[in-house]
């Protein structure tokens, strides 16, 4: 119980009280300190008070301390109840009936433990929400339900079986506040729709090579194009990708007919996220059993049906990053997860269609930005292998599993883990995803559009020079950038007006005047980009 204060009060006197810690951190601790004061370090928040705001030695006190100053946790008030058992919330609203803290406790401790209490003759009061919506993002206005069993507003935005939170910090509502119609627009002003538009293809499939190469699967070009195909697609188009049909076809699309799985959609196996050192198994993430998986999706989708209106950077890395925690294919969870990323922010009407954002590529170019992207993975991963670690057994025995996974993982710490799974504190994934998405409209987007548009201005250059069809001046300018400006033979051979006495050089010039501020096309994508170039090697 180190990580608690000395002289704890609220959550951090529970915690110490019941032997209780939540498993990652909580976003406030609170003490008994001599003075008021406040102090953020590495993301968390202690608050420490004056002697005369020190609490009676009973968990009600400590309860409604959490509820009124600090920020509701609800993996730590499921792991609470579960270890108190209903009796102090029930003498606590049997002694105020009318208390609002009180009945917020007893709202969401029903809520969260699926048990019920006595409710008192005398409840009463005015509605209160169960969350206060200052500190945590919560259902918006339309969605939110009255329960009049405790004259309750529950504003809560998920379910009981999955509700991640995100708690509000200057941090987190500034990234929410990330304006990207007004991003996209400054890029439409400066290059114009039609390239833009022109641009969508290349993104698309730039955005599925560097999605593989995040699995480390960069080389499969059948597989990105099929990807990219999917992105192009489904991005934004019919109901929620979420229910199980609607994921069942969306993998298909994305595995082909090519896999060992035999059963596309939720999965029914176990799963864990991991690699083989030296033949052993190292095991980073353990996902949620198969059998809680349909009723957690449920959870996710009814997040996104109840933030409604709410910021597209907060609701695309909530549906992005829950969908990679419950993990709920057998194959194809991290596709998926980087396609709902563009999928949400159309939906949303943040980027317009057939515009993808390849974020993936922002991630994959920059070695900090991906390291940054294990870190905010770790956020929730390490905190749980920590207390995962024991449960984890790999037997001799291999099962074949309804999926066709054959698997010789066994994990027994499902009751332990539930409410880190169910409850995900994803503030800091907000955080990357709205730095990522505004690195890439700001620079990863700019720079590929300019790129295109001088790629267009040296086409007409060279056209200037030598008349010839846009798909051979495709060709020459893929030679120049591949050579170094060098005539190579087989483009001799293909038009032989090159060799011409000046010809080249004075390509090469014109060319070159266009890209004054050079960056290097990736070639290889920019062949794909021309549909109808003819087969074969440019140099």
């Amino acid at each position: 119980m180190s990580d608690l204060p000395n002289d704890p009060i609220g959550a951090a006197w529970l915690a110490q009280a019941y032997q209780l810690l939540p498993i990652g951190r909580l976003p406030v601790h609170s003490q008994i300190a001599g003075r008021r004061a406040t102090q953020i370090s590495d993301g968390g928040r202690m608050e420490s008070y004056p002697e005369a705001m020190r609490l009676p030695s009973k968990p009600a006190a400590h309860l409604q301390f959490h509820l009124r100053h600090e920020v509701p946790h609800l993996q730590f008030l499921s792991r609470l109840f579960a270890k108190t058992g209903p009796a102090f919330v029930q003498a606590w609203i049997d002694a105020e009936p009318t208390g609002q803290y009180a009945r917020r406790a007893a709202f969401l401790y029903e809520w969260l433990t699926e048990n019920t209490l006595q409710v008192p003759e005398r409840i009463g009061g005015n509605y209160v929400h169960a969350i206060d919506d200052t500190k945590l993002v919560a259902a918006s206005p339309d969605c939110i339900v009255k329960v009049p069993r405790w004259r309750i507003n529950n504003n809560l935005p998920g379910t009981r079986y999955f509700c991640p939170t995100i708690v509000k910090t200057d941090s987190t509502m500034q990234a929410m506040a990330l304006d990207i119609p007004q991003l996209f627009q400054n890029l439409t002003d400066e290059f114009g729709e039609d390239l833009l538009q022109r641009a969508a293809v290349w993104m698309t499939l730039r955005e599925s090579k560097a999605s593989f190469a995040i699995e480390g699967e960069a080389d499969r070009a059948s597989r990105i194009e099929r990807f990219a195909d999917v992105m192009a697609r489904r991005t934004g188009q019919g109901g929620s990708p979420l229910s199980d049909a609607a994921l069942a076809q969306l993998q298909g699309e994305i595995l082909g007919r090519r896999t060992t799985i035999t059963h596309f959609g939720v999965r029914q196996s176990p799963v864990f996220v991991g690699e083989t050192v030296r033949y052993q198994d190292v095991v980073h993430y353990v996902a949620p059993p198969a059998d809680d998986v349909v009723a957690m999706l449920e959870g996710l989708r009814v997040f996104l049906e109840r933030t409604q209106g709410q910021s597209p950077v907060m609701r695309s890395a909530v549906a992005a990053f829950g969908f990679v925690y419950i993990h709920p294919l057998a194959d194809g969870n991290g596709r998926v997860h980087r396609f709902l990323i563009n999928d949400i922010l159309r939906r949303d009407g943040a980027v317009p269609e057939p515009v993808i954002l390849p974020v993936s590529a922002v991630i994959t170019d920059d070695s900090a930005q991906r390291r940054n992207y294990d870190c905010v993975l770790d956020e929730i991963s390490k905190p749980l292998m920590q207390e995962a670690r024991e449960h984890i057994t790999f037997t001799s025995r291999r099962t074949t599993y309804p999926d066709g996974v054959v698997s010789n993982f066994e994990f027994n710490g499902n009751e332990q883990l539930r409410p880190v799974w169910r409850y995900l504190d994803l503030s800091p994934h907000v955080l990357y995803l709205s730095n990522i998405v505004k690195h890439t409209l700001t620079e990863q987007m700019r720079e590929q559009s300019r790129y295109l548009r001088n790629h267009g201005r040296a086409r007409q250059a060279l056209k200037e020079i030598v008349e010839m069809p846009d798909q051979q001046a495709d060709r020459v300018l893929r030679s120049i950038e591949q050579n170094n400006g060098a005539l190579s033979n087989a483009l001799v051979k293909q038009m032989p007006i090159l060799s011409e006495p000046g010809v080249w050089a004075e390509i090469v010039e014109a060319v070159s005047q266009v890209f004054l501020e050079r960056r290097p096309l990736d070639s290889h994508i920019l062949d794909r980009y021309q549909p109808s170039r003819p087969a074969g090697r440019d140099s």
